[in-house]
């Protein structure tokens, strides 16, 4: 979306609240319920989007008023922002709201500033991108046979993600649209969760010898690195999968990836690939390969019995996993596997799996 056009809808929105006075009505803003609870599945989309429930800011208590001041203000400093082509942190947002002259517009905390900034994207229709608003540095990276062109204020740069990078790795920036994808020799995406396990796969080939594009997903993945993983499917009709530990919050890592996170729904078919395979630990590989484990605390049996019921788990294949693991009472990491040696999870364990999977 152009700077001008997402200003625009910013400024509408604002003006909204002046309709509404002008109509005798108490300005208010109504937003989806942001829960599990108001999650339905798109079947168009093939994601998890937000349903017909909503909530409302609305001026009729202090509390509400508080909350569309903070938008008003947050609203007026985002056009200002475009208006002079700048950026700025969600970190920063937060801390220059104490600058501002009316102290009952300023966060008390960065969750506070964070969800107004999710409530503006959903209203107006407008992604933080597009505002020029940014996380700090996830540092999220992708290595493989990849060349693209990245658009910077220093002029477009063509980068090959292999030869023209270090082990580090190409350093995916925050709006990946940016990006213009030129050239590529992959089979398949590989979305890893952490360093570890990304620096073995690097070290040991895996990107050479199967033509493979590693996405190091840093734990939960930022919209950034959702965002490109999804382009790198659409784009260049890369197969996507997805290494994790094998417990639950990874599980709801892979979950993020395919069907989409629910803080960010209204995004869902901006940011998810349901096409997306869960290549991670299973429980039944703890069983099969004897993993090295740590057993389940109260809250990873939680999320687990959580998950049961979440709908972006609802297939035989999830539940019979969960079930099992809730049975054996383990976990273990994707680090696990080196017990049976440094080269068994690039020699065996995910050739194996990829191959009856079909990617390779």
């Amino acid at each position: 979306m152009s700077e001008t056009a997402a200003r625009e809808k910013l400024i509408d929105l604002a003006a909204q609240f002046y309709d509404q006075f002008e109509l005798g009505e108490i300005p208010h803003m109504d937003v989806p319920t942001r829960s599990k609870s108001n999650i339905i599945f798109d079947e168009d989309a093939g994601v998890w989007v937000y349903g017909d429930r909503s909530s409302s800011r609305s001026a009729n208590s202090v509390r509400g008023a508080r909350k569309l001041l903070k938008a008003v203000y947050t609203i007026e400093f985002l056009a200002n922002q475009l208006d002079e082509d700048r950026s700025s942190t969600l970190r920063e947002l937060y801390y220059l709201s104490e600058s501002w002259d009316e102290e009952e517009a300023q966060f008390n905390s960065q969750d506070q500033s964070n969800s107004l900034v999710e409530d503006l994207e959903i209203v107006s229709g407008v992604k933080r991108e597009d505002f020029h608003m940014r996380p700090e540095e996830s540092g999220a990276t992708l290595m493989g046979p990849l060349l693209l062109r990245e658009q910077t204020r220093r002029g477009d740069r063509e980068i090959h993600c292999q030869e023209d990078v270090g082990e580090g790795g190409y350093q995916i920036p925050n709006n990946p649209d940016t990006i213009e994808f030129l050239d590529n020799d992959a089979d398949f995406v590989m979305a890893v969760e952490t360093g570890g396990m990304r620096d073995r796969l690097i070290e040991n080939g895996f990107d050479d010898e199967y033509n493979a594009i590693i996405v190091h997903l840093k734990g939960q993945p930022a919209r950034a690195t959702r965002r490109i993983t999804k382009r790198l499917h659409d784009d260049l009709d890369l197969p996507v999968t997805v290494f994790t530990d094998g417990d639950p919050w990874s599980y709801r890592i892979y979950g993020s990836v395919a069907y989409g996170s629910i803080k960010s729904a209204h995004l869902s078919e901006y940011l998810a690939t349901p096409q997306a395979d869960f290549v991670g630990i299973r429980p039944v590989d703890i069983v099969e390969y004897d993993l090295p484990t740590d057993p389940l605390s109260d809250s990873d049996v939680n999320a687990l019995e959580s998950e049961l019921e979440d709908p972006r788990f609802s297939t035989d294949f999830w539940t019979e996993q969960i079930e099992l693991q809730l049975d054996i009472e383990k976990k273990a990491e994707q680090q696990a596997l080196a017990s049976r040696g440094l080269d068994f999870v690039t020699d065996t364990y995910l050739p194996e799996r990829l191959d009856e999977m079909g990617v390779i």
